[in-house]
């Protein structure tokens, strides 16, 4: 293979880089390093594609955009949302490390909400889009629906949490 080849296979132009070991210069075929300096998460190729290949790169793209609090590019965000049912083949435990990853991000409400937004949570933690609607006394809760003060509470953690005191705002 080529290294041109290698990199359309990659998941995301930022991860489509190559450095050359003795001049230490950057290699983009990809525009990898456009995107970094846009701070845009975006898919090498048709997004649909990447995703078939592994869908654990769902919850990668999410992962990415909330630990390093980038956007992700709006073609690749609908594949996202369209494939998300693609999670399904993917093992309970990659799973469980890619959303432990997000959780104890310093950024786990954004997180949460790419995760429902897109369809993802259906296949993490289906009971959150319960939360969503599902009214509190306005008396002690006047932030509202269930969903929204799970969200606070998300964005409440200290920086880097632990795995269970996330997961316990969350449950």
């Amino acid at each position: 293979s080529t290294p041109e080849d290698d990199a359309t296979r990659r998941d995301f132009t930022a991860n489509g880089l190559f450095q050359n070991p003795q001049s230490g210069e950057i290699i983009d075929f990809v525009s990898g390093q456009k995107d970094i300096d846009a701070r845009v998460i975006k898919a090498i190729g048709r997004p649909s594609d990447r995703f078939q290949e592994d869908a654990l790169r769902l919850m990668r793209a999410v992962r990415f955009a909330t630990t390093l609090e980038f956007e992700i590019e709006p073609t690749t965000w609908s594949a996202i949302c369209d494939n998300s049912d693609l999670l399904e083949k993917i093992s309970s435990e990659r799973i469980r490390d890619e959303f432990t990853r997000i959780l104890v991000s310093n950024h786990p409400a954004r997180g949460f909400d790419l995760l429902t937004e897109s369809g993802l949570m259906r296949h993490i933690v289906p009971e959150v889009y319960d939360l969503i609607g599902c009214e509190q006394p306005p008396q002690w809760h006047p932030e509202g629906d269930v969903y929204t003060h799970t969200r606070i509470m998300l964005e409440m953690l200290e920086d880097d949490p632990t795995p269970e005191l996330a997961l316990s705002v969350l449950l």
